[in-house]
This record gives structure tokens, C-alpha cells and sequence, in this order.
């Protein structure tokens, strides 16, 4: 083999390494199911803006009237700030209704964000246009 074609080789084979893991921890197929979509309306008892990616942690009630926690992990903080969401815009204790989809594993109260509507009716799409759809 030619010296300058074993060293495209080696170089495209390094490359495939050094991109599979960012596309392993990209893959929110693995943990969340695109058909199982959740509307969920409650209190935020916390937001945590954090890299790789914030969460949101809300109080509802369910179809009984007793308390259910869930967290909806969200985009990255500079990501979401992108798509207008600023830290301390919403306080926790304030009722926002959260769009989102389900995680695989339906016995966890836990989804991954699309959209936080506040109660002014304001729309936060938290993954911006290629995830809110």
C-alpha cells in the first residue's frame, strides 16, 4: 500500500473514532421516545442551567390529584439563551406548562424539553427549530 493512501487510512479511521462519541452522546433516541409525547403542567421547583445540558424539575398533579415529580432535560445553557431563555427569567414556584416526549422507560417521570410555555402564554423551544417540531 502507498505511503500516502495508508496515511489517509489511518487518519479517516482516527477521525470515525474521535466522532462516535460525540454522536453516542447525541443520541437522544436511545434515551427518549419521539412517539410518546407529554404535555405536563405544573410548578418548577428547580431549574439547574448546566453543561452538557440544563433540566427542569416540576411538580404536578396527576389524574387523581396527588403530587408527581418530573425532570425534562433541555438544551445547553448558551444554546437555550440562543432561543431567548435567560437565566432567572423564571423563578421556581411559578406554573409553566412543559412539551416535550417521554422517556423510553415509561415508570420515570422524565422527558426531554421541546417547548416551557409560562403562563403569559411566552413559548421557550429549548433545542430551537430542529427538536420543537
Amino acid at each position: 500500500m502507498k505511503p500516502n493512501v495508508l496515511g489517509a487510512l489511518v487518519a479517516g479511521v482516527a477521525l470515525f473514532c474521535a466522532v462516535m462519541p460525540a454522536m453516542a452522546h447525541h443520541s437522544f433516541a436511545a434515551t427518549f421516545d419521539s412517539e410518546q409525547p407529554v404535555t405536563v403542567k405544573g410548578v418548577l421547583t428547580q431549574i439547574r442551567l448546566e453543561n452538557p445540558h440544563s433540566w427542569f424539575f416540576i411538580e404536578a398533579k396527576d389524574a387523581s390529584g396527588n403530587a408527581e415529580k418530573w425532570a425534562f432535560e433541555a438544551g445547553t445553557p448558551s444554546g437555550m439563551i440562543r432561543n431567548g431563555f435567560k437565566p432567572g427569567l423564571i423563578k421556581p414556584g411559578t406554573e409553566v406548562t412543559i412539551k416535550g416526549i417521554r422517556a423510553r422507560d415509561a415508570s420515570q417521570k422524565m422527558g426531554l424539553l421541546r417547548e416551557l410555555i409560562t403562563p403569559d402564554g411566552k413559548v421557550y423551544a429549548t433545542f430551537g427549530s430542529e427538536v420543537a417540531k
